[in-house]
Parts: structure tokens; sequence; C-alpha cells
């Protein structure tokens, strides 16, 4: 009988075979997701015309939070959040945030700090956008489709479920990155 505990490793397998239609599937997912980060990241940065134009793009000077948070006219903290529109710090986290998460959600590394980061991203979005709300500050419809939950809670939810199925491990760097000695000791960083 043996004493080894085979409940925290995961049983290795090469990675374009044996993996089944779920981990396949949550293969694209995962690397979709950190595509619409890394998209949203590079289109800021070069403005490449998309949400971004070229002009407005942070390497030309603009602000990837003034656009964004100073028209912010729904909810509660649309004042200290139109406050914070363009603030340099605002820019450096946003930013960073959205490599990062993108990076290593399209990668499959460090799925769960990616989680934690990019939840709390879009649980700061959603307090932007306040879908709660009906009407904006002015009257107006606010465009809200839904009160709870819109995009940006199905987007932390996908992340937090990428996270918990280890679906960096599916045509990713998951696996290596979690045999790492450092990742090993320290979980959170799986």
């Amino acid at each position: 009988m043996s004493t080894q505990n085979n409940t925290t490793r995961r049983p290795s397998r090469a990675p374009f075979h044996d993996t089944s239609p779920a981990e396949k599937a949550l293969a694209v997912l995962r690397i979709a997701t950190g595509f619409l980060f890394l998209w949203a990241f590079v289109d800021k940065l070069f403005g490449l015309g998309y949400a971004t134009p070229s002009a407005k793009a942070w390497l030309s000077g603009g602000s990837p939070t003034a656009g964004y948070l100073g028209r912010v006219d729904t909810g509660p903290f649309q004042s200290a959040l139109r406050g914070i529109a363009g603030a340099w710090w605002a820019d450096w986290l946003f930013m960073l945030g959205l490599a990062g998460v993108g990076v290593a959600v399209l990668l499959g590394v460090g799925l769960r700090v990616a989680a934690v980061a990019g939840t709390v991203m879009m649980l700061l979005m959603w307090v932007a956008e306040w879908p709660l709300a009906q009407v904006t500050a002015t009257g107006a419809p606010s465009g809200s489709t839904n009160p709870l939950v819109d995009y940006h809670v199905i987007y932390a939810l996908v992340l937090i479920a990428l996270a918990a199925t280890h679906a960096g491990t599916t045509w990713g760097l998951g696996r290596a990155w979690e045999s790492r000695e450092l990742v090993r000791r320290h979980g959170w960083l799986a």
C-alpha cells in the first residue's frame, strides 16, 4: 500500500494527447480570454483604432483610464471615479492589470493570481458602469441590460473557473509552472 499523496499532483500527460473534450474546451476558453485582456492592453498602448484611436494611445500621451472613468455617470461612486480618471497611477495599474492578466491567462501560468487580479479589475469596472441603475445622472437611460450579471461578472467567473480547473495545463505552460519549486511551496502562485 502506497503512502504517497496523489491528491495534490495532477497526472502527467502529453500536452496534445489524452486530453478530454472538457479540458480542450477550457483551454480554448483560456486562450480566448487571455487574448481578450492582452488585446485590450495592446489596443490602448498603441491605439490600433478599435476601442482606442491612435491619437489617444498611451504611447502617444493618451490616458487609458480618462475616457472610461471620465464618462462615469451612474452609481454612488461616479464623482470619485471621475476624479481618478487619467491619474498616472490609475493608468499604470490598469495597463499592468490588463497585460499581466492577459499574459498569465494566455500562457496558462499563475492562474490563481490572474483570477484574483482580473476579478478585482472586473469588479471595479462593474462598479464604474453600475448596472443597477436604469438611468444616468442626467436622467437618460443607462443602457444596462441586467442589473446584476453583466459581462464583467462573466469574465470574472471565467477567470475563477480557469484557475479552479488548472486550465493552463492543457495547451499551456501550466504543468511546467506548477512543477516549479516556488509554486509548489506557495500554492497560491499556481
